[in-house]
């Protein structure tokens, strides 16, 4: 199941690139990154409340770790959207995109580094043609 919703995550984020690039020709792409995660955060928790996400929720039900690494995430995200939409306002969509997707390649070094996760000769291999294709399609 989890290969369809990757799969779906990936459709979509394919939209967020073309969408943007179309909207950002004549706004500050630091606005628009602000107005995007506050439309996404409406829309998030309108689809939690649906699901009753919130049911028994506290500010207690995450751990203070676990506060501290969603909190970290969230801005890690909203670092990499600022820069995400300053390129795709310059940068050609399918060539922005091709770039940011390289963030596979640290995630696997990260993984490897952070959470213990193996790092073999088939997913080295896999990272480095990773970075071929993206450079071939960037330049």
């Amino acid at each position: 199941m989890w290969l369809f919703y990757a799969f779906l995550s990936s459709i979509s984020a394919a939209f967020v690139a073309i969408f943007a690039k179309a909207g950002l020709k004549d706004v500050d792409t630091t606005l628009a990154t602000t107005v995007r995660a506050v439309i996404m955060a409406l829309f998030l928790v309108l689809v939690s409340l649906s699901l009753k996400k919130f049911e028994g929720f506290s500010m207690g039900t995450f751990s203070s770790r676990d506060w501290i690494l969603i909190i970290l995430a969230g801005i890690s995200g909203a670092i990499s959207w600022i820069f995400y939409f300053m390129a795709l306002k310059y940068g050609l969509a399918s060539r922005v995109a091709a770039i940011d997707r390289t963030s596979l390649v640290f995630v696997i070094l990260l993984a490897a580094l952070f959470l213990g996760e193996k790092l073999g000769y088939k997913i080295a291999f896999g990272a480095l043609l990773m970075l071929a294709g993206a450079f071939l399609i960037t330049f």
